[in-house]
């Protein structure tokens, strides 16, 4: 029998709360034709896109793969408690017949919340061969303080 670790709880209670976050996904449009009904227009779908997020005592360090694309395409916005990211995957090229098709083109955005106060007017974002990095820090009231011992 293997013994669970404190990062095997951590993974699962991230992969229900990442479900729960589809679930009610306030943005979400309902697609209509594609469940029986008819639409006026039809649906884009907008997948969700994966990050890897870092806290340090300072800030939290948000990366995310985003290949292909042109960083003025890619847009950030801090609101309220959240972070989006949002952006689009360009289309692949069209013509000839398709052997495989198994990348993603069209519509992606994620969302974060943040339970601590951070410094929005302090968060950078860096792009590099396809590698979308955000530093956000944390607000100074927060951070650890280090208290030094005295002696008489």
């Amino acid at each position: 029998m293997r013994v669970r670790t404190y990062n095997d709880v951590i993974r699962d209670f991230v992969n229900i709360a990442d479900a729960m976050n589809r679930a009610v996904d306030r943005n979400a449009a309902y697609d209509y034709a594609g469940n029986g009904g008819s639409a006026a227009q039809p649906v884009e779908n907008v997948a969700s896109l994966p990050l890897d997020v870092v806290a340090t005592p300072e800030a939290f360090n948000v990366v995310a793969y985003v290949p292909g694309i042109d960083p003025e395409a890619v847009e950030i916005t801090f609101e309220g408690d959240e972070l989006t990211i949002r952006g689009r995957l360009p289309k692949a090229e069209e013509g000839g017949d398709w052997i495989k098709r198994e990348l993603y083109h069209g519509g992606f955005e994620r969302r974060l919340g943040f339970n601590v106060p951070v410094n929005a007017d302090g968060i950078e974002a860096h792009f590099h061969n396809g590698l979308l990095t955000l530093r956000i820090p944390k607000a100074e009231a927060i951070r650890p303080k280090q208290i030094k011992v005295q002696t008489k």
